[in-house]
């Protein structure tokens, strides 16, 4: 079974676009999504569609949360970008539309198995909201011990928007540190895998991340994709409600 791991889309249309093109090239048998479809990006609509069509299902993140909800402990530009996002959703003229949209928002699980993974957007302990960031390998013991506490045996996030794996020595392994972006699932040990962001990298690689999980072949194979980010950015600049900072990241990958 091939599946395909894709996470924080946040709005980029762009980008997700790109990344399902990409993954119909590589015969995947299905496609899931681990959180975060909205948030910051210009088309959060378009996006909720596409991962409905696509999908064989998706993760609440914490974007999500914020426009099905409330916008809590976001910086300002987020904060704004979560509002507009919930107007956008409102727009839709023809009710059956808005019901069957807001309905696949209101079934995104909070955590789920795919297989004997378990999946959460942020982190074990905290599915929603908490980060689990490269550098947590080595200056936080504790909080890893306490996440892979809450880790049968492999598990997938996203969230963080930094793709790679976490392993319970605790160590960090970035893609720079895969032998051609792949890793093995064999061998001994709890792990916890990010496919990294579709829309949003923040590895100071401003292409498009995704992950494909091969459980016949025991691996996971990261993917980078380029995609037209200054369609993206141009959309941003254009929407008032959007900081043009949200645009200007994407080109940095931060």
């Amino acid at each position: 079974m091939r599946t395909a791991l894709i996470s924080d889309i946040h709005g980029n249309l762009e980008a997700l676009r790109v990344v399902l093109a990409d993954i119909d090239r590589q015969g995947v048998d299905r496609i899931i999504c681990l959180g975060d479809i909205l948030g910051y990006g210009p088309d959060p609509v378009a996006c909720v569609d596409l991962v409905a069509e696509r999908c064989e299902w998706s993760l609440l993140g914490n974007h999500d949360y914020g426009a099905l909800y409330e916008p809590t402990n976001f910086n300002a530009a987020a904060e704004h970008a979560a509002y507009w996002t919930r107007s956008q959703l409102d727009l839709e003229a023809d009710e059956a539309k808005a019901a069957a949209r807001w309905e696949v928002l209101g079934r995104l699980r909070v955590r789920t198995t795919l297989d004997d993974f378990l999946c959460v957007h942020g982190s074990p302990r905290r599915p929603i909201n908490e980060y689990i960031f490269p550098e947590d390998a080595i200056n936080s013991p504790v909080k890893m011990g306490q996440i892979f506490d809450h880790v049968p045996n492999k598990c997938l996030v996203g969230h963080t928007h930094v793709p790679g794996v976490f392993t319970d020595e605790p160590e960090f392994w970035g893609l720079d540190d895969l032998d051609g972006a792949v890793w093995s699932l064999g061998g001994e040990g709890k792990a916890i895998i990010n496919p990294g962001s579709v829309g949003q990298p923040r590895d100071l690689d401003p292409r498009a991340s995704y992950a494909i999980l091969d459980s016949d072949a025991g691996e996971v194979r990261f993917h980078r994709l380029e995609y037209d980010i200054d369609t993206v950015v141009d959309k941003i600049y254009a929407i008032p409600e959007l900081s043009n900072w949200l645009g200007d990241r994407l080109r940095e990958g931060r």
